[in-house]
């Protein structure tokens, strides 16, 4: 097991070289540069810049440089801890990444606890009660979460929470604690709203794993081994719980590779519509005002979350299924 982790780790600096690559191009790949973008929005604004101060200030952020020499500088950035410095806030990106950062994890983790803790026994049951009410009960509710998009979602739940229950949830806190240092009551506060978005962003994905879930339990229940437990009398949840749920997680354990990234980039949108202070707002706002190092340090991040998620399920999967540790 540790000779496979060692394996996956040395894996991991070669990854985030080629990712670091591909988040450059993309970063680049949109005509114009941050300063491009800020004349624009003076011009419209009906201000304007004179082209020696714009030269100066190309010159000062290194955009008048090729590109492989901007991006040498960036890395060797990376490499010593600097993120790098926001075109637009003019602060350090590691200080805005860091202030939105916790609450973009806080609202990950709550969102990926909801989704295992209501899909994994849903799922069991749908497969252990075929064709019954609950299943088909189930089912129905798979379907509309998995076809209704989340930021229609939000709008519904947070119509009905003020229609029906007079509150208004947008934020992840009060207007008194929005700007308050982090406290008891804060947290408690924080806790009083996370729920909802949490639970916009975990519906989609409950619905998918429960499918999942049904799926391949049913397909292990046919196997000759459960039919051979229960042959010999042993209880039947036993045998459900022991060896066939078991094996039915394997495919949900792979998605997490992708799951952890989906997200948090998943919550832009829902973070939009419901202004939450999370890291989608701030990568979607950089990547339109061509702020590269920020939407790079970002975009990175979620290049990295990728890596860790799937060595957390590569890790997961051997333990899970022995075989796999065998090249089975």
């Amino acid at each position: 097991m540790i000779a496979y982790i060692l394996q996956r780790l040395l894996l991991l600096p070669v990854l985030l070289f080629f990712f670091s690559i591909m988040v450059f191009a993309i970063v680049q790949a949109p005509p114009g540069d941050f300063l491009t973008s800020y004349v624009a929005t003076l011009a419209a604004s009906g201000s304007s810049m004179s082209a020696e101060h714009i030269d100066a200030l190309r010159h000062q952020y290194g955009l008048d440089q090729p590109l492989i020499i901007q991006y040498l500088k960036w890395v060797q950035n990376l490499l010593t801890g600097n993120l790098g410095l926001s075109l637009e806030y003019q602060r350090p990106n590691a200080d805005l990444i860091g202030e939105q950062l916790f609450l973009t994890i806080a609202l990950a983790l709550f969102s990926f606890v909801l989704t295992w803790v209501i899909a994994i026994p849903a799922g069991i049951y749908s497969a252990t009660h075929q064709r019954s009410i609950v299943d088909y009960v189930l089912a129905v509710f798979n379907y509309v979460g998995v076809a209704t998009p989340n930021f229609m979602l939000a709008l519904i739940l947070m119509w009905l929470a003020f229609a029906y229950f007079d509150i208004g949830i947008t934020g992840l806190f009060s207007s008194e604690f929005a700007g308050a240092p982090w406290s008891g009551a804060k947290v408690v506060d924080l806790l009083k709203h996370i729920w909802l978005p949490a639970l916009v962003l975990a519906i989609a994905g409950t619905a998918r794993l429960t499918r999942v879930m049904r799926a391949n339990l049913l397909d292990e229940l046919n196997k000759p081994y459960v039919m051979t437990a229960r042959a010999k009398g042993l209880n039947e949840w036993r045998v459900v719980l022991r060896y066939p749920v078991r094996l039915a997680f394997n495919p949900l354990v792979s998605t997490i590779g992708w799951y952890l990234p989906a997200l948090f980039s998943g919550s832009l949108i829902v973070a939009t519509v419901m202004n939450l202070p999370n890291i989608g707002p701030l990568l979607l706002r950089a990547l339109v005002n061509q702020d590269m190092y920020l939407a790079g340090a970002i975009l990175l991040i979620y290049c990295f979350l990728t890596i860790i998620g799937t060595l957390l399920s590569d890790i997961l999967l051997v333990w899970l299924d022995p075989r796999i540790r065998l090249g089975g």
